[in-house]
């Protein structure tokens, strides 16, 4: 059984280790370890009714079934739990929000995810708490315990490994491939959105956006859901918040966050919090979005040993454990992805 090379260790690279671990297929996975990236920053919501436009998330209930059971039993061999199911209270900031809300309500596909009680919140804390519905079937994702522990998991393994790997030093051709004098039977590219300028992806139509995220300090007396109006808010066991997120579509520098995103996001915790909130920390990053894609996947076109997974933008903690079951199968049992991810399909 020959070794599958994984470059990248955020959502998507960490998910395709756990599916190879799963099937005792080997694996190395290398990343560059950087401090600030997408997967590191995001604050892993997974949330059904979603957007300005209040629609059901793309195929949610076949990925939060997938998510929900991959993360558990995550949690189970690394000894610390990730994954959190939470209730989600969607605050509605306007009367044209309220009005698409009732008319929007009645759709046969919102049902399963509405609770039948609407939200009972603390006017001591939120403003106008009366004005918004409860959502079923939402979570969050601990994304840094995920990756610093499953990190820990693979090295453990033998099985991982810290290097900037450039596409130059990878080659590959119909035996395998071949990287620091190691042999692959495939190499997977799941590197965000740095694969814009990798040479045999750069057709790809990357449409990335830098997002930055807060951490609060703020008392809401007890409550544990996750809030959202104009901002989302996430309380966490140890206390603190976070709230975001911004999208900004130009930038120069990915880690940097530009003042006035966060004046803005401090303005919608504003209409969001009665009480006062203590901004302690700012991250930003670039999520991966391909334009006009909920994500791609499968081989190069010329390169059927070179693999990719990309684009999960905000959805990574949702969506990557089912992509990376589907993009597994694809190339240890020849199974056929699905026409609307499938990489050669969308070539340009």
């Amino acid at each position: 059984m020959q070794t599958i090379l994984i470059i990248g260790q955020g959502l998507a690279g960490t998910a395709l280790a756990w599916r190879l671990w799963e099937r005792g297929v080997p694996f190395v996975i290398v990343d560059r370890d950087e401090a600030l990236t997408c997967s590191k920053v995001a604050a892993g919501l997974i949330t059904p009714i979603t957007g300005m436009r209040l629609t059901v998330s793309w195929r949610y209930t076949m990925f939060y079934r997938e998510a929900l059971g991959f993360y558990r039993r995550c949690g189970r061999r690394l000894g610390q739990r990730c994954f959190f199911p939470r209730g989600y209270v969607r605050l509605l900031k306007n009367e044209a929000e309220i009005a698409k809300w009732h008319k929007r309500r009645r759709d046969p596909d919102m049902q399963p995810f509405l609770h039948p009680q609407p939200p009972t919140l603390d006017a001591e804390v939120i403003h106008e708490p009366a004005n918004g519905f409860q959502q079923r079937h939402a979570a969050w994702l601990d994304t840094p315990a995920y990756l610093r522990t499953s990190r820990s998991f693979f090295a453990e393994l033998g099985a991982w490994m810290q290097a900037d790997v450039q596409p130059s030093e990878v080659h590959d051709d119909e035996t395998g491939v071949e990287w620091q004098g190691q042999h692959f039977s495939h190499v997977i590219w799941a590197q965000g959105w740095s694969a814009e300028k990798h040479p045999l992806f750069n057709w790809v139509p990357f449409q990335s956006a830098r997002g930055t995220i807060l951490t609060v300090e703020a008392d809401l007396q007890g409550e544990e859901r996750i809030l959202n109006r104009s901002c989302w808010l996430l309380p966490r066991p140890d206390g603190t918040l976070r709230a975001g997120s911004t999208y900004e579509w130009k930038f120069d520098d990915p880690n940097t966050p530009a003042p006035e995103q966060v004046q803005q996001l401090e303005a919608n915790l504003s209409s969001l919090l009665k009480v006062p909130a203590t901004i302690t920390a700012t991250q930003t990053a670039v999520r991966p979005i391909i334009k006009n894609q909920q994500a791609l996947m499968g081989t190069h076109p010329a390169h059927p040993r070179v693999a990719f997974l990309n684009g999960l933008g905000s959805k990574g903690s949702l969506r990557s454990p089912w992509l990376a079951r589907h993009l597994i199968e694809h190339l240890l049992d020849g199974g056929a992805l699905d026409p609307e991810l499938d990489l050669q399909r969308n070539e340009i």
